[in-house]
């Protein structure tokens, strides 16, 4: 049976990465991966970045109504015509997910469909909590149903392993705010163990 693989870390743990070398590592055995990410992530419009400075386009962008098998179906039947035309391979072997903390709790469901009901493996990335320390609804629910789970490390300023993510608008860390804000020219993120998250929110966890 295929599985939903979870792979999440905090802010720069390296997951677009990880994502990027997995599909690199599927095609060069031969099989066709597909790519896809939420719509809401706007960093990069269609692609998926590293902060190592890899991009790649993905195959499709999951709006938030949309049906995330009903995509992937349609991608997997272009994929399976395409082969049928050339010697590419014929069926679908994975499909990555990028940032799957925006993803709906339905969605969530639909990559477990995917996964149990339609025998693709789908490996999902993304990280946990908000920079209030709040799960995301699709990380949540990743934890809940996901077959495999597996933590990506990276470590805060100090030195210790960061499980936390702080938002910084304008250089200064903030606690309040919508709980999706894309990381660019005003908004960024650092990531932070619970001490220094600590130290900088003066105490509090929300």
């Amino acid at each position: 049976m295929a599985k939903l693989y979870f792979r999440y870390g905090a802010m720069n743990s390296g997951k677009s990465t990880a994502l990027l070398q997995a599909a690199y590592n599927y095609e060069e055995r031969g099989q066709r991966v597909l790519l896809a990410k939420p719509q809401i992530d706007t960093k990069g419009a269609s692609q998926i970045e590293s902060r190592l400075g890899m991009t790649r386009e993905v195959d499709f962008l999951i709006g938030p109504h949309d049906e995330a098998r009903a995509l992937f179906t349609g991608e997997r039947e272009r994929v399976r015509g395409a082969g049928l035309q050339s010697a590419e391979p014929h069926d679908v072997a994975c499909l990555l997910v990028d940032e799957a903390q925006f993803l709906t709790t339905d969605q969530i469901d639909d990559l477990f469909r995917i996964a149990v009901l339609d025998g693709i493996p789908v490996m999902a990335y993304g990280i946990r909590n908000d920079f209030r320390t709040h799960a995301f609804p699709g990380s949540a629910r990743l934890l809940a149903v996901a077959h495999s789970l597996e933590e990506l490390k990276t470590i805060c300023r100090c030195g210790r392993k960061a499980v936390f993510n702080g938002r910084m608008v304008d250089g200064r860390f903030v606690f309040s705010g919508d709980q999706v804000a894309i990381d660019g020219a005003e908004v960024t993120y650092e990531s932070l163990c619970g001490n220094c998250y600590l130290d900088e929110s003066g105490g509090m966890l929300d």
